[in-house]
């Protein structure tokens, strides 16, 4: 059969199939055959509404999980912050330590350099003994963090229990299966479907756990911020107390290079 050059061949549907795509609506389901077209739009209707809950539930599953995937990670932030504090407390020890030895130097330095200085020491007797060194308090990180991160580890089970690969939810009542007479009870003439009311639920306890997470978040912060402050000024002390003890050092060499 010949056909003019304007002429679309895919539009001679006589002996083909109609490939025409079917439209997506609420007469599609298999199982509306027995129920009129008010029904149909009704069952239509409230599958589209279990799939919003459906999808709504996730993603406060999903964002509750990242809440307290940053809060476990700020607590080990604190952690590590806290025993950074500890490691300048020691040194500050060290510093202070350091420092006493290099007065009992330069005391030693002063007898050998004076003429009087054996005289002196011979009246003095026998040097008084020095009491131990105290022990180190154990490092006390701010109150503010200290309260934040006591506070978030009784959480610490919940990231477990939230993390998108460990955690096991339960949603076979949810989605588009659920029935239309899946209800015991009705409100303002309608059927109240177990289901929905369950989602409801459960996106509100998600919402209120997401509110406790993000104010413990929040204090955490501010702790991290108190506890970085004060570490901050620290290690400013340290670094003055660094540079005399450079000084007194080299003036310490120097002196005795000059007994020789």
């Amino acid at each position: 059969m010949a056909y003019p050059k304007s002429h679309n061949p895919f539009a001679d549907d006589d002996d083909e199939e109609d490939f025409k795509p079917k439209s997506r609506g609420f007469t599609d389901d298999p199982d509306d055959s027995g129920l009129s077209e008010a029904e149909r739009r009704q069952r239509y209707l409230q599958q589209e509404v279990m799939r919003t809950a459906q999808s709504a539930v996730d993603s406060s599953h999903r964002s509750l999980g990242l809440i307290y995937e940053s809060e476990k990670m700020g607590v080990e932030t604190a952690e590590e912050l806290v025993r950074q504090g500890e490691v300048l407390k020691r040194t500050d020890k060290m510093l202070d330590n350091m420092d006493q030895d290099l007065k009992t130097s330069q005391t030693h330095i002063n007898s050998i350099k004076s003429v009087w200085g054996g005289l002196v020491n011979y009246f003095k007797g026998k040097p008084e003994t020095k009491p131990p060194p105290e022990q180190p308090k154990a490092y006390q990180a701010t109150e503010g963090l200290q309260s934040a991160l006591s506070n978030s580890r009784q959480y610490e089970d919940k990231y477990q229990a939230s993390h998108p690969n460990l955690r096991k939810l339960d949603t076979g009542g949810f989605g588009g299966a659920a029935s239309l007479d899946d209800s015991s009870s009705r409100q303002n003439g309608y059927r109240q479907n177990r289901h929905l009311k369950e989602a409801h639920q459960t996106l509100d306890k998600n919402l209120d756990e997401m509110c406790d997470g993000l104010s413990r978040l929040k204090n955490l912060g501010l702790g991290l911020q108190s506890e970085i402050d004060n570490q901050d000024d620290s290690i400013d002390s340290l670094l003055n107390k660094v540079d005399k003890m450079d000084v007194k050092i080299n003036n310490t060499n120097q002196q005795i290079k000059n007994l020789k």
